[in-house]
């Protein structure tokens, strides 16, 4: 890997790790980074998913004071969480590379159209009050396991997937709710590393250097969150989210 890719990767790393404390969304500027690095698609959500993955479980100890207790239901979350990051990441894993490239612009625009709508998303799920029939059916459970197996699978916009599903199913106050996301969330993140690592599906000089990056632009984002709008970083992301849908599609279906 040459200087240049280096400085490419931890850039991004860096701009990612900072977006993710602001506002969230930092695998839409991350994973088109390492394609732009030369990675194989698969190498490369496989990489980036390595890189980015502390954010989550940073983000779920920062308020270890909101997690949930380890009751029945909690338990059966992570087990969900965890069994789904792992099938997620083991169907990527089988995908021909030609199979996976195809879907890539639609997974990014379907990340930036979901990110956009993240507001009104949770706004309307938060005042839900049908926790009670969908847990008697199951379905709760079955969204769930759907949003972790996507998550190991790619993972951009998993974090407000799960805020959805767990406001409709958990109607408690919102940061609980955000604190039980966390917890999931380093859950598949975590499974879904452990696949890749073990499946030698990682390119460890670029995932180190991204990694290094995030974890600077983390800690960066700590202090930005005091002066920097978070409405300013939600739109860059947004822009940036269409702009790689379009550059993707050109390259993958035109």
């Amino acid at each position: 890997m040459d200087t240049q890719t280096s400085l490419l990767l931890l850039a991004a790393g860096l701009a990612g790790g900072t977006i993710n404390a602001l506002a969230g969304g930092a695998t839409l500027i991350t994973f088109p980074a390492m394609l732009a690095a030369g990675l194989p698609a698969v190498i490369a959500n496989a990489s980036n998913a390595v890189a980015i993955s502390p954010g989550h479980l940073i983000a779920a100890l920062a308020d270890r004071g909101k997690l949930p207790p380890p009751t029945r239901r909690t338990i059966s979350y992570v087990a969900v969480a965890t069994l789904g990051g792992t099938i997620g990441a083991g169907v990527l894993l089988l995908l021909p590379e030609r199979l996976f490239v195809l879907p890539v612009p639609a997974l990014i625009a379907f990340a930036t159209l979901l990110f956009a709508l993240a507001p009104r998303i949770q706004g309307w799920t938060v005042g839900c009050e049908r926790a009670a029939a969908l847990s008697s059916t199951g379905a709760s459970g079955a969204a769930l396991g759907l949003a972790c197996v996507y998550g190991g699978f790619f993972g951009a916009g998993l974090g407000v997937i799960l805020t959805a599903v767990l406001s409709i199913t958990e109607p408690n106050d919102i940061r609980a709710i955000k604190a039980l996301k966390n917890l999931l969330a380093t859950c598949v993140s975590l499974a879904a590393t452990l696949i890749f690592v073990f499946q030698g599906a990682v390119r460890w000089p670029e995932t180190l250097a991204m990694l290094l990056g995030a974890v600077i632009g983390g800690y960066a984002g700590g202090f930005l969150i005091r002066i920097l709008p978070a409405h300013i970083v939600r739109q860059f992301v947004i822009v940036a989210g269409a702009l790689m849908t379009v550059i993707y599609a050109a390259r993958y279906w035109f």
